[in-house]
């Protein structure tokens, strides 16, 4: 049997911090590194997030690092609902998922939804060149996971 997402190979971890630039330079002091730029999620007519099926303005600032391996995502979410804000609220600051690039991420929705594990919210990214979609896995999985395609 396969895997559902047809891959097992984590490119991503994202975190939710309160504040993007304190804990990039963290990590960057970490590193040994310059800090990246900070980047935003984009306008909302590009994004068309969703949050648990409704349309949503949410938007987060985010900082990357890219290691050999994989690229760790800082993500400070505004105050409106979003996937990053209610685990955020409600666990604080620290892990929010890992992510798999993937083809078919609106098959692999459906499917995964199919077979309990619901969509918690999905966007757009690079003024529309991909899209993302947190998926809820904690009843079984113990985490969230993102689904990222490059279109």
């Amino acid at each position: 049997m396969g895997s559902v997402i047809e891959t097992n190979v984590v490119c991503q971890i994202g975190l939710v911090v309160n504040d993007v630039e304190k804990t990039g330079q963290a990590f960057a002091d970490f590193f040994g590194i310059e800090r990246p730029e900070v980047a935003d999620s984009g306008p909302d007519e590009i994004v068309k997030a969703e949050v648990c099926g409704e349309r949503s303005t949410a938007s987060c600032k985010m900082m990357f690092f890219d290691t050999p391996t994989v690229q760790i995502e800082l993500i400070e979410p505004d105050e409106k609902p979003s996937a990053w804000r209610d685990i955020l609220n409600e666990k604080g600051e620290g892990l929010h998922h890992i992510a798999f690039q993937v083809k078919d991420a609106e098959g692999k929705i459906k499917t995964l939804g199919e077979k309990g594990f619901p969509l918690m919210q999905k966007g757009n990214y690079g003024n529309g060149s991909g899209m993302y979609a947190y998926i809820d896995a904690r009843k079984d999985l113990k985490l969230i996971f993102e689904l990222l395609e490059s279109f």
